[in-house]
């Protein structure tokens, strides 16, 4: 006889043994010599595997997520530095014949390159958000896009314009040319572009960073939810 009624193990009548069902000899053999229990282990393990590697790529993500928002934050600080939009002495040598001359300019080159900076960190500051799931950053993110779209017939006058991805594309030839004074409404002055996007990109940081079990202390440094608490079982 290859099984066993279950219910006598239990001193159960067979008039109840429906109840329990039986099981095959091989099977309670495993079950006495613990077979199940490690296989159960094994498969708890398993899982347990599987969802810190999920936690593991939760973190990178938010992590990079914070970075490139704050990466975005210190360039938008950046283009409201006073001193970028301050004419300045500029030296220039002829190359065919050696003659130095100075003249009084803004230094195009140094706008160029900040403007392309804060370009480039905008849309990699989108390109994490869109694969995050977290409120917070997406929220603030949408808020962002929503802010700049406000700006978007300035910013063409300067040679940078909103693709339909909501992506920012700077036409250095067009930015050299443009006016100054436009430049600094969208970037030096008091509620300008610059100065929502910083702030919206400390917003996307701190949602990032509150989400991955940080968050900010009164004097602007990070700590972690659950120190002191034991992640020991």
């Amino acid at each position: 006889m290859s099984s066993f009624d279950i219910s006598s193990m239990l001193g159960t009548s067979s008039s109840n043994s429906s109840s329990y069902g039986t099981i095959s000899l091989s099977e309670y053999a495993s079950i006495k010599n613990g077979s199940y229990a490690k296989l159960a282990k094994a498969y708890y393990a398993e899982e347990d595997t599987k969802a810190k590697a999920e936690d593991s790529d939760s973190d990178t993500k938010l992590t990079s997520i914070r970075s490139g928002a704050d990466s975005l934050k210190e360039a938008a600080d950046a283009l409201q530095d006073k001193s970028l939009w301050e004419k300045k002495t500029i030296k220039s040598v002829n190359e065919e014949t050696g003659e130095e001359t100075e003249t009084t300019d803004y230094d195009w080159d140094a706008i160029t390159k900040a403007v392309e900076k804060f370009a480039d960190a905008y849309n990699s500051t989108l390109d994490n958000a869109v694969d995050s799931d977290t409120k917070g950053v997406l929220l603030n993110a949408g808020w962002m896009v929503g802010n700049t779209s406000k700006f978007q017939n300035l910013l063409s006058d300067v040679g940078i314009t909103i693709g339909s991805d909501n992506k920012l594309s700077v036409d250095e030839e067009a930015l050299k040319k443009a006016d100054v004074n436009t430049l600094k409404v969208l970037f030096s002055n008091t509620n300008s572009l610059a100065d929502d996007v910083s702030s919206k990109a400390s917003s996307i940081s701190r949602a990032a960073a509150n989400a991955g079990g940080t968050t900010y202390t009164s004097d602007g440094t990070i700590s972690s939810l659950y120190e002191g608490f034991s992640t020991e079982v």
